[in-house]
């Protein structure tokens, strides 16, 4: 026979879990505006029925409900939304990262302009015809030489630009590297709490929701694949289970795990390469080739942005146009300087004596190194010390030559025009249409870069609209559900009320006929 009380019980469990409906509505309506909330809702499940199966069941026609219990307070997430996310994420920290890169080289290079190596390079052209027309003036020999002087300043203010930037790139990797391995810490001791409170049947849903956070993060420094293993015990079924991170290429070969179930893995990024460049990087104690990852993220960005050992050699979007301010600055110089000693300087005419002077010479060595030539180019002592000692006659005998002879000018001006190999390619071309060609390729893979993070920025906005209209709150149906879970708990109220009076009705007023 079932229990006298048993609808007083049966109403009990309606309010309760009712009203545990609402605390779980007013928790959301409080985070309504709390970063990386996921929206919670309880799962309401029956209780056992009455009577359960046994020999020595009551004989009912069957089973009576008992009522509803609050099986679990689980959030509303959807994990495709989530990969996919992080995969937008990724590719946006990429290239966003690179884009930011090129528009710092753009701005150092600052081309075209009045006050860009072109237009320095043509004024110092127009200057030496301008000595050609008049050799034996001292303003336009004064006006080459300043001229030269304003060729070496560019070359080394673009040379010491472009390292101090990307000194700073190097500083903003270490800061990067940083940043990973706290997230990745945190991620850790994120996992150890979910793992103690998942084996006692509860779902530590804003545990969930932080590190769901730090690993939206994490995607936009490094590719990450994320599985989870299972904490045991007396876990729920909605139970999520222990990040495991793994560090991915685009082709999604795993390369290292940086957070596993029982602990995590540092790490580091090593300049171990040719001129500082990077070559490996670390992962615990796995030692990786930086040019086999083929990934994306911030990371990746960074370090193609600064420098890394490829094929030999260092090579990234700062360094290439290091090397090729070295491959103008050395073969111009060279040159420049080749025609300028086979030539006669003034002085050289009236002491009758020949004498090769370089115009152009490294400030590090007695002749030019290519190697870092930019920073260190400037012009001879001998020209800074005399005008006179610019040669701008022909020949290699002083006696047969003439002060107003200017021929060796226009040989000095045409070195601009002349095609060189400036690259060891053998690609001949004048240095006007090399240096063209190094500011068209940085200008197109610049706007590669702009190009990919305005598609890359709206998909990754079109994945995380459809994940808001998921897992965001929604404050209109926050107050549905409220004013449904209000009014579910007042009628299990009603219930006890009405209950309280069939009892009542029993204990009082039955057995007294006859009084």
């Amino acid at each position: 026979m079932r229990s006298t009380f048993m609808g007083l019980e049966t109403a009990r469990r309606g309010m309760f879990t009712q009203q545990t409906a609402l605390h779980t509505t007013g928790h959301n309506i409080a985070n309504a505006n709390t970063p990386g909330y996921t929206r919670q809702r309880l799962n309401f499940a029956q209780t056992e029925p009455y009577p359960t199966a046994s020999f020595n069941r009551p004989n009912l026609p069957g089973q009576t409900g008992t009522g509803v219990k609050a099986d679990a307070v689980q959030r509303i997430r959807e994990g495709f939304l989530d990969i996919q996310y992080r995969g937008e994420t990724n590719k946006l920290g990429y290239s966003s990262t690179k884009a930011e890169a090129y528009s710092k080289l753009e701005q150092i290079m600052n081309e075209p302009s009045e006050s860009g190596l072109a237009n320095t390079m043509d004024q110092f052209w127009q200057s030496l015809q301008d000595l050609a027309v008049n050799p034996n003036n001292e303003g336009a020999r004064s006006v080459v030489r300043q001229r030269g002087i304003a060729v070496a300043e560019t070359f080394n203010y673009l040379h010491n630009s472009l390292v101090a930037v990307q000194k700073d790139i190097g500083n903003e990797i270490n800061v990067t590297v940083d940043k990973i391995n706290s997230i990745v810490s945190q991620i850790h001791g994120l996992n150890d709490q979910i793992g103690d409170i998942e084996p006692h049947g509860y779902l530590p849903n804003d545990l969930y929701d932080e590190r769901d956070r730090l690993i939206d993060e994490l995607s936009s420094l490094v590719n990450v694949k994320v599985d989870y293993a299972a904490s045991g015990g007396n876990s729920h079924s909605g139970a999520e289970g222990k990040a495991v991170i793994k560090l991915v290429g685009d082709d999604g070969k795993q390369h290292a795990v940086l957070v596993g179930s029982a602990g995590y893995n540092k790490i580091n990024v090593n300049k171990d390469g040719i001129e500082g460049s990077v070559k490996t990087i670390s992962v615990g104690s796995t030692n990786l080739n930086f040019t086999d990852m083929k990934s994306s993220g911030r990371l990746q960005a960074l370090v193609e942005s600064y420098a890394y050992e490829k094929d030999g050699e260092a090579t990234a979007v700062y360094a290439d146009m290091l090397r090729e301010l070295d491959n103008l600055a050395f073969t111009f110089a060279t040159e420049f300087n080749t025609v300028h000693k086979s030539g006669l300087s003034p002085n050289e005419i009236k002491n009758e004596k020949a004498e090769e002077i370089s115009f152009f010479v490294d400030t590090q060595s007695g002749g030019i190194d290519r190697k870092g030539f930019a920073g260190r180019m400037t012009l001879d002592g001998k020209i800074l010390n005399s005008l006179d000692n610019i040669a701008s006659a022909t020949g290699d005998d002083p006696l047969k030559a003439a002060l107003g002879d200017g021929t060796n000018v226009l040989n000095l001006a045409n070195v601009l025009n002349k095609q060189f190999d400036y690259n060891g390619s053998s690609e001949l071309a004048d240095f006007r249409n090399y240096y063209e060609g190094v500011i068209g390729k940085m200008a197109v893979e610049s706007q590669e870069a702009n190009r990919m993070t305005m598609n890359n920025g709206a998909l990754q906005q079109a994945v995380e609209t459809k994940r808001q209209s998921v897992s965001s709150v929604s404050l209109d149906e926050e107050m549905t559900n409220m004013i449904q879970f209000q009014h579910a708990y007042n009628a299990s109220a009603r219930m006890i009320t009405l209950q309280d009076e069939m009892l009542d009705k029993i204990i009082n007023g039955m057995g007294t006929a006859g009084r």
